[in-house]
């Protein structure tokens, strides 16, 4: 049997040393002669210890599971194209990318071993890879700013030719290369939505994915199309001898630890003086994916008061994608636990708009023009603030700063990520243009605020989505 096993998107998993090594665990055991262990991106950031490490956490990680492939996620960039060079030149997996240009144009990181496609041999089977990555990473990530995305759908499928001229003049496979000599091909995606795309426009068995951080595991025309979800919570266990191929989704839990992961793991938090505790947390603080994208939450409360507070803005606005998952706050909170809450290095901005932008601002929080994350997320927390949205109409019906309905024509402060002024990829009505001022970096700006003002959020009706149940009874 021709087999892969599928990790994504692992990102904070690596803050809690016994839960990656029980991931590692899972992905041994899964693993054997007959398999290959690959990725596909934000398997190196973001997180607490990945700040500490600088990424640098996944090589005990690849060297515990013998992963033989990855892909670069956006977050593969968080600090810097240069320190990624460094990490990719270290690690025993081989990056794949065809779609990643660097600073002057050329493919990223090819003097440091990236290639564009590549072929494995897996229980004899001949099966080749391409990897691609989300071309609005520049956009995604300021640390990528200097970087180019080539369209990944026409890169791979320039690599995959590249690939087939290259095997078939090399030999036939394993069944006499009925396909230029490869018996399997498999594209590793960090595409998202994008994968679609892939699987009805190329010839592949299956497209392995990331960067939407729910499970996926369906066969769109043909072809596979898998994800794993975030923090590793499932490994994917692809069968590549099934026509067409299929996907097996396995939880770590209950998997015997990779032996010697944790301790190594835990030796790289230590460097580290993150264990001041900042407040105690009486009732826990939920940030699971179902709770920061569904709706007013407590922890994007949290956030948004804290944003505003260390601007004493009008505004607070936290975009939900931002606020990394993991175990609920509860007890004793620490710096660690806030860093992995906002682990970025990026300041708290403060954004000039107009009452006409800010409603506009408001409406992107359902993000009904964005292609980003599912369809039914919500992706934004406010701070002295109350939207009620439509979900059916896709319209504003209140929106209110203060108590007092907004005036188009006045001036609000808001203060934002500085992702957000960066990015069009969420809250497209923010930019550059609006910044006035900056605050300290957003976890330090958590800790702070923790500190004066305590962690205590309360559910207060800043966000009221109606109409959202109705639809999806009429859709069942």
């Amino acid at each position: 049997m021709v087999r892969l096993v599928h990790y994504s998107d692992i990102e904070n998993v690596f803050d809690a040393p016994e839960r990656a090594a029980r991931l590692a665990g899972r992905i041994r055991a899964l693993s054997g002669p007959d398999a290959a262990v690959v990725a596909t991106g934000d398997t190196t950031a973001p997180g607490v210890l990945s700040l500490v490490a600088t990424g640098r956490q996944v090589l005990d990680f690849y060297e515990a599971t013998d992963t033989r492939l990855d892909t670069f996620g956006n977050h593969e960039f968080d600090y810097g194209p240069d320190a990624l060079r460094g990490l990719v030149a270290d690690a025993p997996a081989t990056f794949v990318s065809a779609n990643v240009r660097d600073e002057a144009g050329e493919p990223f990181g090819r003097d440091e071993g990236v290639v564009p496609w590549t072929t494995l041999k897996v229980d004899g089977a001949t099966v080749g890879f391409v990897g691609v990555t989300d071309p609005a990473t520049n956009s995604l990530n300021p640390m990528a700013a200097d970087l180019s995305f080539d369209d990944p759908v026409a890169a791979a499928r320039d690599a995959l030719a590249e690939m087939r001229t290259a095997v078939a003049e090399r030999g036939p496979g394993r069944e006499g290369g009925d396909r230029d000599a490869l018996d399997r091909v498999v594209i590793l995606s960090h595409l998202g939505a994008g994968d679609d795309d892939l699987a009805r426009d190329l010839d592949v068995d299956a497209v392995l994915g990331g960067h939407i951080h729910s499970r996926r595991n369906e066969v769109v025309e043909g072809t596979l199309l898998v994800r794993p979800g975030v923090n590793g919570e499932a490994v994917a266990e692809v069968d590549l001898d099934a026509a067409p191929a299929t996907a097996t989704l396995h939880e770590p839990d209950g998997a015997d630890p990779a032996p010697g992961l944790a301790d190594a793991l835990a030796e790289r938090m230590a460097a580290a003086d993150l264990d001041e505790t900042v407040d105690v947390v009486e009732e826990p603080i939920a940030r699971s994916g179902d709770v920061v994208h569904g709706g007013e939450c407590r922890v994007g409360n949290f956030v948004a008061d804290a944003f505003r507070w260390a601007h004493d803005a009008d505004v607070g606005l936290s975009n939900a994608g931002g606020l990394r998952q993991g175990d609920p706050f509860v007890g004793d909170v620490t710096k660690a636990d806030l860093i992995s809450l906002i682990p970025f290095e990026e300041p708290v901005a403060l954004a000039s708009v107009s009452g006409a932008e800010l409603g506009d601002v408001f409406r992107e929080m359902a993000a009904p023009d964005v292609d980003f994350g599912e369809d039914d997320w919500w992706h934004g927390h406010v701070s002295n603030a109350r939207v009620v949205w439509d979900d059916d109409a896709e319209l504003i019906l209140e929106a209110a700063v203060g108590g007092e309905p907004i005036d188009p024509d006045a001036r609000y402060t808001v203060a934002v990520s500085e992702y957000l002024l960066h990015s069009d990829h969420e809250f497209p009505t923010l930019a550059q243009r609006h910044r006035i001022d900056e605050a300290d970096i957003q976890y330090e700006v958590l800790a702070d605020y923790a500190r004066e003002r305590g962690i205590d959020p309360a559910i207060e009706g800043r966000i009221e989505i109606r109409n959202r149940a109705a639809a999806a009874d009429d859709d069942d």
